[in-house]
C-alpha cells in the first residue's frame, strides 16, 4: 500500500507563494528565461481555448498589470495571429507594466492587438464590448492578490459574471485566494481555469470549485525543477483512478470474518433513516458484517430495506456494551439525536475504546465537552459542525478550509475529514489530502450519512490505516455521486442512488478472474 504522503508530482497542491518561488527558481537558477516561460504559458491557454471552444470569436481579453496580464496579452496576440477577432482591454493601465508583463504587452501590439485602455474607453462602449463577445479570457488578478479586488477590478469582475459569457482563466479566476479557495468580494466564475507549473490548492476546495470551471494543469516542461525547488506542497489530489489500488485485494478463499463487523449506532426517534442509510452504505462497501443499534421502533423498516444487516432494537445505553465488543468499526452519530438517548451511546462508544467514525450529533454532542483526542477515530463534520467543534463561526472555516481541518486534528486527534466542496482530510502530517471535485447534487439531506457508512466499512477493512479509509471514502463517495448524477441528474439525486452506483464504482477495482478453471 502507498505512503499516505506519496503519489505523482503532477497531483501535488502548493500554496500560491510556493508556486511564484517555484518559478523563481526556474528563471534563476535552472537558466530559463522568463519572457519564454510566459510565452509558453500563453500558447498552453490559447490551445485549451482553440479545443474547448472552436471557431468562438470575438474574444474579449481582461488584462492587468502583473505577469497575469502578461499571460493575457500574448494570448490575444495568439488569437490575432491565427485570424481571430480580438478586443483587448487594459483594465490596469499599460503604463504600470514593466518586466515581462511589458515585454508582452509590446510584443502583443506589435503582432496586431489594438489594447484599449480601461480609463480611455466609457461604460457605453466596454458594455458593447462584452455584448459583442463571445467568450472572456480573465487575466487580470493573477496568484498574488488574496483580498478583495479593488476598483476598477471588482467592476468589471463583476460584469462579466452579469454577461452570462464562457470565462477562461488564466492560472486563477481574478478574485480567488489561489491558498485557501476563499472570496472576498467580487470573483469571476470561470468555465476553464489554465493553471500553470504546479497546481495551487485554492482552485481545488471552497469556493475554488465554483469559481474555476474545468481546471486544466500545463506543467510547461518544468516538472523536475518543481521537485528541484525544495517546495513543499499544501497537499495531495485524491481522485478515484489514483486511489483505487489501495482497496484491499480479496484473494479467492475471503470469508466474511476478513472484511470487519461494522456497528452503526444511530437513529433517535424520527431519524430512522440516516442510520439504515448508514448501515446499507457500509454493506455495499465491503464490510463483511453489519449491525445497526437503533431505536425499537426502527427495526421493521430497517429489516424490510436491507435484511442483510443485523438489526438490535436498544432503548438504553447499557444494552450497547455486547454489541461494541463484537465490532470491528464502530460508526456513530447519523440522526443520534442530543437527548438522553444519543448522549447514552456516544457514551458507550467513547468508553469502548474501539476504532470509531463520528459524524452528526455525535460531533455536536463531542462539541459541548472537552477535547477528546483519539488516535483511532475518523470524524466526519461539515463547515457548520466544524465551526461548532472549534467554537467559532462558518465563515471562519470557509476562509481556510485546510488550516481549519489541522486545527480539528490538534485538537481531536485521529484524522479528520472536513465536507464539502474539496473534501479536506487531515491527519496530523503537513500535507492535507483534498478529495477531488465536486457534485452539487450532493447537497440534500442523507448523503453525509452515507459518506460515514462508505468509511466505516472501509475503515473495517484498513484497520491500520484510518487516513487511507477516511480518503478512500471521500473519493468513492464523490465519484459513486457522480456516476449517479449522469443517470438522475443533479436537482433529483438521493443517498439511496449513491449507494445504489456503489457497486459499480468498487468492481473497477476488482480482479477479473473469480478463481474458476478454464478449459482448453
Amino acid at each position: 500500500m502507498p505512503q499516505h504522503a506519496g503519489g505523482s508530482l503532477s497531483d501535488a497542491l502548493f500554496s500560491a507563494d510556493s508556486v511564484r518561488r517555484i518559478d523563481q527558481y526556474v528563471i534563476e537558477q535552472q537558466g530559463v528565461d522568463g519572457f519564454e516561460l510566459m510565452q509558453s504559458a500563453a500558447r498552453a491557454a490559447f490551445r485549451r481555448l482553440v479545443v474547448r471552444w472552436p471557431g468562438v470569436s470575438p474574444l474579449l481579453v481582461l488584462c492587468g498589470a502583473g505577469n497575469n496580464g502578461g499571460d493575457g496579452y500574448l494570448i490575444a496576440a495568439n488569437a490575432v495571429r491565427h485570424g481571430f477577432t480580438v478586443h483587448c482591454v487594459a483594465v490596469a493601465p499599460t503604463e504600470k507594466l514593466d518586466g515581462d508583463a511589458r515585454k508582452a504587452w509590446q510584443k502583443a501590439v506589435a503582432d496586431g492587438v489594438k489594447v484599449l485602455e480601461l480609463a480611455d474607453i466609457g461604460e457605453p462602449e466596454l458594455e458593447r464590448l462584452f455584448e459583442t463577445a463571445e467568450l472572456i479570457v480573465d487575466a487580470m488578478l493573477g496568484t498574488g492578490a488574496s483580498g478583495a479586488p479593488r476598483e476598477p477590478f471588482a467592476a468589471v469582475i463583476a460584469q462579466c459574471n452579469r454577461s452570462g459569457l464562457p470565462v477562461l482563466a488564466v492560472d486563477v479566476p481574478s478574485g480567488l485566494n489561489a491558498t485557501t479557495g476563499a472570496v472576498k468580494g467580487e470573483a469571476v466564475r470561470a468555465a476553464m481555469t489554465v493553471t500553470f507549473t504546479g497546481r495551487k490548492a485554492g482552485l481545488y476546495t471552497g469556493q475554488g470549485a465554483a469559481m474555476c470551471g474545468d481546471v486544466v494543469f500545463e506543467a510547461l516542461n518544468v516538472s523536475a525543477s518543481v521537485a528541484d525547488s525544495g517546495e513543499s506542497p499544501l497537499a495531495m489530489l485524491r481522485r478515484w483512478p489514483t486511489v483505487r489500488d489501495w482497496l484491499p485485494v480479496r484473494p479467492a478463499n475471503a470469508h466474511k470474518g476478513r472484511f470487519g463487523h461494522v456497528l452503526v449506532v444511530a437513529g433517535d426517534r424520527g431519524f430512522g433513516g440516516a442510520g439504515l442509510l448508514t448501515a446499507e452504505a457500509a454493506a455495499r462497501s465491503g464490510a463483511g458484517l453489519v449491525s445497526l443499534a437503533t431505536r425499537p421502533e426502527h427495526m421493521t423498516a430497517a429489516l424490510a430495506r436491507c435484511p442483510s444487516i443485523m438489526v438490535h432494537g436498544l432503548i438504553h445505553g447499557s444494552e450497547l456494551p455486547a454489541l461494541l465488543n463484537a465490532a470491528t468499526v464502530v460508526v456513530c452519530g447519523p440522526g443520534l439525536g442530543q437527548s438522553a438517548w444519543g448522549q447514552q451511546m456516544l457514551q458507550q462508544v467513547v468508553e469502548s475504546g474501539k476504532p470509531r467514525v463520528l459524524d452528526a450529533d455525535a460531533l455536536n454532542l463531542l462539541a459541548s465537552r472537552v477535547a477528546m483526542p483519539a488516535s483511532n477515530q475518523i470524524l466526519t463534520p461539515h463547515p457548520g459542525e466544524a465551526a461548532r467543534l472549534l467554537n467559532c463561526l462558518v465563515p471562519e472555516i470557509e476562509a481556510d478550509r485546510m488550516a481549519a481541518a489541522n486545527k480539528l486534528q490538534s485538537l481531536y486527534g485521529g484524522v479528520i475529514l472536513l465536507k464539502g466542496a474539496g473534501t479536506i482530510i487531515a491527519s496530523g502530517l503537513d500535507v492535507v489530502d483534498v478529495a477531488g471535485g465536486s457534485n452539487p447534487g450532493m447537497a440534500t439531506g442523507g448523503m453525509g450519512d452515507v459518506l460515514s457508512g462508505i468509511v466505516g466499512a472501509l475503515y473495517a477493512q484498513l484497520t491500520g490505516s484510518p487516513v487511507h479509509a477516511a480518503v478512500l471514502g471521500a473519493v468513492v463517495h464523490l465519484e459513486a455521486a457522480c456516476r449517479a448524477s449522469a443517470d438522475k441528474g443533479y436537482m433529483g439525486l438521493i443517498p439511496t442512488d449513491v449507494i445504489d452506483a456503489l457497486p459499480q464504482v468498487f468492481r473497477e477495482a476488482e480482479p477479473v478472474s473469480n478463481g474458476s478453471e478454464e478449459e482448453e
